[in-house]
């Protein structure tokens, strides 16, 4: 079982920027994938960033240019910095890491106010 806990959150205006950090209880190398997803109220789920194990990165359309997703292999730890923050993008983000499971935190919200 593998745990991750989220920190970063938090309340910013639009225009703002806010760094996202996922830490991990194992080698994030021993997960196939790890990234990001958010959930709004009212929405479904929706994948955010992801980086490979081989450190092939993604991202949805709606953050690209904006969102940069980043590992430190050494602190076991994968970040999302958010930049241009809309209000749309206001959620709670979700860490996740896939092996043949797939593993969440807790989640931390993320509030971008107009």
């Amino acid at each position: 079982q593998v745990q991750l806990v989220e920190s970063g959150g938090g309340l910013v205006q639009a225009g703002g920027s806010l760094r996202l950090s996922c830490a991990a209880s194992e080698s994030i190398f021993s997960l196939n994938a790890m990234g990001w997803y958010r959930q709004a109220p009212g929405n479904q789920r929706e994948l955010v960033a992801v980086i490979t194990s081989g450190g092939i990165t993604n991202y949805a359309d709606y953050v690209k240019g904006r969102f940069t997703i980043s590992r430190d292999a050494a602190k076991n730890t994968v970040s999302l910095q958010m930049n241009s923050l809309k209000p749309e993008d206001t959620a709670v983000y979700y860490c996740y890491g896939q092996r043949r499971t797939v593993y969440w935190g807790q989640g931390t919200q993320v509030t971008v106010s107009s």
